[in-house]
């Protein structure tokens, strides 16, 4: 049996208590906290390794193996698919010296700039000749696969199936779902550029693997776990050392993925015409969201999974976007020690794909991003405003984890 009890002090996060295992956290006051995504978070904090507790960010929701907006501390093993496939998935943003007055009255041609710029979307089943992929690889892509490429021959040369897919010519290409690139623009008027996405297809191969290759370690070890996506790999063999470097690489990889991108979106609306000369002028934040790190907490070093969350260490700079008709934020992180210097990576989806698009419409999904220059057709009701929870109420569920630097509202939106 569990029980949820708060402390006569109050406090922002809710506590789970779990028999046989660690309590969970969940910073949950106001916003939907789903039975499914409960259940999993209680079979997550009854394994052995898992250290102090479970944390629970307020965009929480179920995902595969662990919950997507949990926090898993763990001492002597990990599990990769708490990391998840889409490897250093996260967000890069940057304020720009243009201003609201300077953008053109028809943004339709910056979005078709920022389009023709950067692959996205997915053709061909990912094979020769798909668009969100590089037919050819820009030089500046280039250089930056050099960069990579020996430590990605290391992983191959030990894991060989991991190398049987794309890898450089996703390198600066956005991807497809809730990737996206947005225009947008703060409270005083100044124009950010902000996306989202990850380490592409050589990321969810490198996931993909490691999850079924943990999986078939348990069974050899007679490892018996409430779910199959719970298999871990125990620190100290052989497949712990190889993830470890292989997520670490992904991680690089999704990193530099992002930047590229701000670049190519940068150059592409300088071409435009349509806009003055500008500059960045504030230091763009690139930040994790679905990853893996050593940390120190609570007199333990661990390691820190976040799927779905962004570090939020004292004075760390996030960032947490809505959705694509709602509000995004620039947060500066508290340094909160019960998250393990956490907070959310989102709104986080109030429903699943299938059930948006069963609930929604074409006409609901452009009456929800009125004003927007954005995709208004059936292939992405799945991600209109409404599929996501409200993200004033998990900013204000979190008000303990992050402080607001900015607020943005998305002006141009693209999406793969």
């Amino acid at each position: 049996m569990t029980t949820m009890t708060d402390s006569m002090t109050p406090r922002a996060y809710q506590t789970i208590n779990v028999p046989g295992g660690v309590p969970v956290k969940a910073w949950v006051r106001g916003v939907p906290f789903e039975a499914e995504a409960q259940a999993q978070l209680l079979r997550l904090a009854a394994l052995p390794f898992i250290h102090k507790w479970v944390a629970a960010m307020p965009d929480v929701h179920h995902g595969k193996g662990a919950t997507i907006g949990s926090v898993i501390a763990t001492k002597g093993a990990i599990i990769p698919a708490a990391v998840g496939v889409d490897i250093g998935c996260g967000m890069i943003a940057a304020r720009t010296s243009l201003r609201a007055d300077q953008l053109p009255d028809d943004l339709a041609p910056l979005r078709a700039a920022i389009e023709a710029a950067v692959p996205h979307g997915r053709t061909a089943n990912g094979g020769p000749g798909d668009r969100g992929a590089w037919h050819d690889l820009p030089a500046t892509h280039a250089t930056a696969w050099t960069e990579l490429a020996s430590d990605y021959a290391a992983i191959v040369a030990q894991h060989p199936k991991i190398g049987r897919g794309v890898q450089a010519t996703h390198l600066g290409t956005l991807g497809t779902g809730n990737h996206f690139i947005e225009l947008c623009l703060d409270e005083a008027g100044a124009v950010w550029i902000m996306l989202h996405s990850g380490s592409r297809g050589v990321g969810n191969r490198i996931g993909t693997y490691f999850i079924e290759l943990a999986k078939r370690d348990m069974r050899t070890w007679f490892v018996n776990l409430p779910d199959d996506d719970l298999a871990y790999l125990p620190e100290g063999t052989a497949h712990f050392v190889d993830y470890v470097r292989a997520v670490s690489w992904a991680q690089r990889y999704a990193a530099t993925n992002r930047s590229l991108m701000l670049a190519s979106v940068l150059a592409a609306l300088a071409a435009t015409g349509a806009l003055p000369a500008f500059t960045i002028d504030h230091e763009a934040v690139n930040c994790h969201h679905n990853y893996v790190a050593t940390e120190r907490h609570f007199g333990a070093d661990v390691l820190v999974t976040r799927k779905g969350a962004v570090r939020a260490g004292l004075g760390d700079l996030g960032i947490i976007p809505g959705s694509m008709g709602a509000k995004s934020y620039i947060v500066r992180g508290k340094g909160n020690p019960e998250s393990f210097c956490s907070c959310s990576h989102g709104a986080g989806r109030a429903m699943s794909r299938a059930e948006a698009k069963r609930r929604f419409t074409v006409a609901d999904h452009v009456a929800a991003t009125a004003g927007i220059e954005c995709r208004k057709d059936a292939d992405v009701v799945d991600e209109t405003p409404a599929a996501y929870k409200a993200i004033d109420a998990v900013m204000a569920a979190q008000a303990d984890l992050v402080e607001v630097v900015a607020t943005l509202r998305q002006v141009v939106c693209v999406k793969g």
